[in-house]
């Protein structure tokens, strides 16, 4: 497995070994003990979700004591994942990175806790899968707009498509970061 750093302390790009021949390709996309190794933690819940082009599932995080690392990656077609590092007391505090996910080049993004994570679907039927090192709890979620100016996020979309609770996020400048 290849292990990419990125601009964010914390974010890391994982790019697994793909076998090719004749019949397709085999790729190991997971193992605990060396998730363990490279990103600290153990994961308890698998989620998958499919959207259709254009579609933004905005920037979400769970607060503490159920606060989420996550391992992301695409299964088919492509979207543009996005992080934000909501760390008080980090240097690249209301920073982002963006990396993109496909099943073409088969990158997993992992996330600690303390960032908002949030992606926009490049394609029609792309699925995206991830990991969670906590179990969802809905009373413990946070959402910051897709479009806050303050986080200046160019998610290559023109039209988005949200859901209604993404629609009435809050801003950036009223967000009080438990982390």
């Amino acid at each position: 497995m290849i292990i990419e750093k990125t601009e964010i302390e914390g974010l890391i790009i994982l790019i697994p070994k793909i076998y090719r021949d004749h019949r397709g390709y085999f790729s190991e996309t997971f193992r605990a003990e060396k998730c363990d190794e490279i990103c600290g933690v153990s994961f308890v819940q698998d989620n998958e979700s499919r959207s259709h082009r254009s579609i933004v599932r905005a920037l979400h995080f769970q607060r503490p004591p159920h606060a989420q690392d996550k391992l992301v990656r695409v299964v088919r077609g492509s979207v543009l994942d996005v992080a934000v590092d909501l760390r008080k007391d980090s240097p690249t505090y209301g920073k982002h990175v963006k990396v993109l996910l496909s099943e073409e080049n088969r990158k997993q993004f992992f996330i600690p806790k303390g960032f908002a994570h949030g992606f926009v679907a490049l394609e029609d039927h792309s699925i995206v899968q991830y990991k969670c090192s906590a179990y969802y709890h809905p009373g413990s979620e946070g959402i910051l707009r897709w479009d806050d100016p303050d986080l200046a996020i160019d998610w290559r979309v023109k039209d988005p498509i949200l859901s209604e609770k993404d629609a009435r996020a809050q801003s950036f400048a009223e967000f009080d970061s438990p982390f």
